[in-house]
């Protein structure tokens, strides 16, 4: 029998607890679907206090034998610790609690409201039968049930989840298996809730919010398209070090205006003000200065070095695995085109979802509606006209690189499983060749993160490519570099004295590894030299 040990880690967000007798997390009061039907949604919040029965699992703090060997690694017993809903110290605690509640509650709100707005009877009696699904979701993941296999709705990841299920999962619950796979399970079966439908199989319950959020997002947007518009071009009248060392500078501070973008994640600012958010999206220099004492894991330098000699070597592939639509999208643009346009990149293929996930995540929707939005919308009334031809110029370029195939958007089943990455090269061999074929891969946010490393108790002072496995170690595996603002309890890549920076964090700053304020960009080689073999 497996024992899975876990260390305590500090924190400020937190669920409430209290045993009960029936060992289930109390069931969020929830309208039946004929309530739905008559016009009459239920309203969902978080529930004040989580109840959960803990009596049968471990409740004393053993710190963690390092790492498992890779003979005894899986997706229930990662190489270190995995962190479990049931972990009152850790953020997989607060999230199947507390946020996955309140996340489903408002995508039923969501659905609830585009119900009241149909006329036609057949549409309006499939979309009552979601969300009788969503009901009985919100029932399984409040009432923490076993994992179920997924229904065959047609999707290329079927096979995958229920062969991961059936092998790792037999009899595990929500609480009970690791947050990084009941999580994703949470959000696959959301969308089987509308995929066995008629008509709404690609409804995407997030994506008023989506729009939403990138539509208070002003500021930060017209900041950057009015500096952005015109071309990347250097002076000819300064010599060639000093060309050299002007676009070493830029690439630093769209670096990291591409990291920080990362911070509006809409899974985690749910009920986020304007100017909360345009605080979070501040992207001038002096800002861009001050925050880059905050990246924790730095390897910015090895990475312009990686970078600056791509047009000599290989052409210049760069693969971007996306995290969060709208303004962390934008951001992502802005860099992509700098790399397109400085020479440093002729090729660019952003990775994104099949269907809606994990809230905010990109989707080829939220992709093509971002870049229309840009050139033909009329999102920011209060915008001055200069600002809204530069968002409309930087659009046009854009939609130009799509139209010539310098920017590729793709998706593969792959992103919307519940393995990590350390699976990828034998669960989709297909895609590892593919990104094989990368001179380098961009993994962004929080989620892609926690997949590289398994998203486990490892040490901080782990380095990032013994972290991330296969994906560093595998014949063929592309260099990786991951930009990511912390925000969940894994970090490794600290360097060697990066257990002592997390215990004097967790001392002085609780709640650090959620708060969103620290960042890694952290670089792994790979091995692309080499032939890719596979099992």
């Amino acid at each position: 029998m497996n024992t899975d040990y876990f260390r305590p880690v500090s924190h400020t967000f937190m669920a409430e607890t209290t045993p009960t007798s029936n060992g289930t997390v109390n069931a969020i009061k929830r309208d039946s679907a004929v309530a739905h039907a008559k016009g009459s949604p239920g309203t969902y919040s978080a529930p004040s206090r989580v109840t959960l029965h803990l009596e049968h699992l471990p409740s004393k703090n053993i710190k963690a034998p390092w790492p498992r060997t890779p003979s005894r690694v899986d997706p229930n017993n990662p190489p270190w610790p995995a962190y479990r809903g049931y972990h009152e110290y850790s953020f997989a605690h607060a999230t199947m609690g507390v946020r996955l509640p309140t996340i489903l509650g408002k995508a039923i709100d969501d659905t609830s409201r585009t119900l009241n707005e149909q006329s036609n009877e057949d549409k309006i009696v499939d979309l009552v039968q979601c969300l009788e699904r969503m009901d009985l979701l919100m029932a399984d993941l409040s009432g923490n049930a076993k994992l179920r296999p997924i229904i065959d709705d047609g999707e290329g990841d079927v096979a995958l989840w229920n062969k991961e299920i059936a092998k790792y999962f037999q009899g595990k619950d929500f609480m009970n298996a690791p947050w990084l796979f009941a999580e994703a399970y949470k959000y696959r079966r959301l969308h089987e809730c509308f995929s066995v439908s008629r008509y709404w199989k690609d409804y995407d319950v997030f994506y008023r919010q989506k729009c939403d959020t990138f539509a208070r997002s002003a500021d930060a947007v017209f900041e950057l398209s009015m500096r952005f518009a015109e071309p990347f071009k250097q002076s000819e009248n300064i010599s060639d070090k000093e060309k050299a060392e002007t676009e070493r500078l830029m690439f630093l501070e769209l670096t990291q205006v591409c990291l920080w973008g990362n911070s509006t994640d809409l899974s985690l600012l749910i009920n986020m003000t304007e100017d909360q958010i345009k605080s979070l999206q501040s992207t001038g220099g002096e800002h861009l200065a001050a925050t880059e004492k905050n990246i924790l894991g730095n390897h910015m330098n090895q990475l312009w070095e990686t970078v600056k000699v791509l047009p000599e070597k290989t052409g210049g592939r760069i693969d971007f695995v996306l995290d969060n639509a709208g303004f962390e999208l934008y951001c992502d643009f802005v860099y992509a085109d700098f790399l397109i346009q400085s020479g440093l990149a002729k090729q660019i293929r952003f990775h994104g979802k099949r269907y809606p996930w994990f809230v905010s995540d990109v989707t080829r929707n939220d992709w093509s509606w971002l870049l229309n939005t840009m050139v033909y919308g009329h999102l920011f009334p209060k915008a001055s006209e200069a600002e809204r031809e530069s968002l409309r110029r930087l659009g046009a370029r854009w939609k130009q690189y799509e139209n010539d195939g310098r920017w590729t958007y793709e998706q593969h089943p792959f992103w919307c499983t519940g393995y990590t990455f350390w699976d990828l090269h034998s669960e989709a061999p297909d895609l590892f060749l593919h990104l094989s074929h990368s001179d380098l891969v961009f993994f962004k946010g929080d989620l892609n993160h926690r997949k590289l490393t398994y998203d486990c108790a490892a040490p901080a002072s782990i380095p990032f490519d013994v972290a991330i496995g296969p994906m560093a170690s595998a014949a063929g595996a592309p260099k990786v570099c991951s930009l990511r603002t912390i925000k969940s309890d894994v970090v490794v890549g600290l360097g060697d004295d990066g257990d002592v920076i997390a215990e004097k964090l967790d001392k002085e700053e609780p709640g650090w590894k959620i708060s969103g304020k620290y960042a890694v960009v952290l670089l792994s080689e790979g091995r692309p030299g080499e032939k890719v073999r596979f099992a």
